[in-house]
């Protein structure tokens, strides 16, 4: 990265107030920033860093007004979202990295296999007869590619990921390390001997345009057609996605979720951490559920707020939890003047 402060505001939509002319070659933190540096300002708790960042411009709100001087050296960059602007910059600049291109000579490819242009096939990856891996992917070193996947272009599969037979991922996908995609779901019969009788899985998993699936993640394939993760959807770290669920496009996803077999969840939702799903549920669009709840029925709502376990309208639930706090205290409190008359 080499440009100057005001090439860069062109390219994001943002002015420039101070020298417009200084050179930028790296992107640090407010805290750690260091002459020829860009940083941002995303968030007040750190405001106070740029007042004394090293930083030659930093990246701030149209709104943003000091409450201090600031350093002579510092050019501001303003924008109307600094932290999006941000991640602009992150993109263009990973575009205009280079990326290895070429077949590993350890890596095996079935004969069957198509292989697009400028692609890269990693030590020690396998891909299997049929599968097809389309234009500019990045298939890292112990990636094992099944039987009749498809690959869109440009998608990224990191080390030792696993696309299992006959799974699809789109274009521009981002697949982290270990993650898992077609394993066989979690479906059993039980017989009248009291045995569990393996339901064989014969589904696949789709997986849309945009994606992005986190480390140690699990897709489990459909018993029966597709578990779909629509275009868009962003799935973090060590999350549990059951068979023939569908997460509607661009819904996020925290880490250690778990979403249990044929529940739908709608598009544009936001899942905290640790949140558990029972199954054959429906959750509406725009839905928001806080970390650590637990959803046990259909939200048929849009654009809700729940948390708690089991899960319910945000407000109700504060309410709920102010009210047993007042009656625990109430309680303790006729204990305490109980005992206290006892004494006396």
């Amino acid at each position: 990265m080499e440009v100057t402060a005001k090439a860069l505001a062109d390219r994001i939509n943002g002015t420039v107030e101070g020298p417009a002319d200084v050179t930028l070659n790296q992107i640090a933190k407010i805290q750690e920033a260091e002459a020829g540096s860009l940083t941002f300002l995303a968030n007040e708790k750190y405001e106070e860093f740029i007042y004394i960042t090293q930083a030659s411009a930093a990246l701030v709100a149209n709104d943003f007004i000091p409450s201090h001087a600031l350093p002579k050296h510092l050019s501001l960059i303003r924008v109307s979202d600094p932290y999006a602007a941000f991640a602009e910059i992150l993109q263009w600049e990973s575009a205009h990295q280079s990326y290895p291109t070429g077949i590993a000579a350890n890596a095996h490819v079935d004969a069957s296999a198509e292989i697009g242009a400028d692609c890269y096939i990693g030590p020690f990856a396998v891909v299997e007869a049929g599968a097809q891996i389309d234009v500019g992917c990045q298939i890292h070193g112990q990636v094992s590619i099944g039987r009749g996947v498809h690959i869109g272009a440009r998608t990224t599969l990191h080390r030792q990921v696993a696309v299992l037979d006959y799974c699809t991922i789109g274009s521009d996908c981002i697949i982290q390390a270990g993650a898992v995609i077609g394993a066989d779901g979690f479906g059993f019969a039980s017989s009248e001997e009291g045995r569990y009788l393996k339901i064989p899985q014969t589904g696949n998993v789709t997986i849309g345009d945009g994606c992005e699936i986190g480390a140690s993640t699990t897709i489990d394939r459909a018993t029966i057609g597709s578990t779909v993760i629509e275009d868009g959807v962003k799935l973090d770290n060590q999350i549990q996605i059951a068979h023939n669920v569908v997460i509607g496009s661009s819904t996020i996803i925290a880490a250690q979720s778990g979403v249990a077999g044929s529940t739908t969840i709608g598009s544009n939702c936001m899942i905290g951490g640790q949140v558990g799903f029972a199954g054959h549920l429906t959750v509406a669009d725009g839905v928001k559920i806080a970390a650590q709840s637990g959803v046990t029925k259909n939200i048929t709502e849009p654009n809700g707020i729940w948390q708690g376990t089991p899960a319910q309208p945000i407000k109700a639930y504060q309410a709920q939890q102010i009210a047993l706090r007042k009656l625990i205290r109430a309680l303790v409190l006729d204990r305490i003047e109980a005992l206290e008359q006892k004494l006396s």
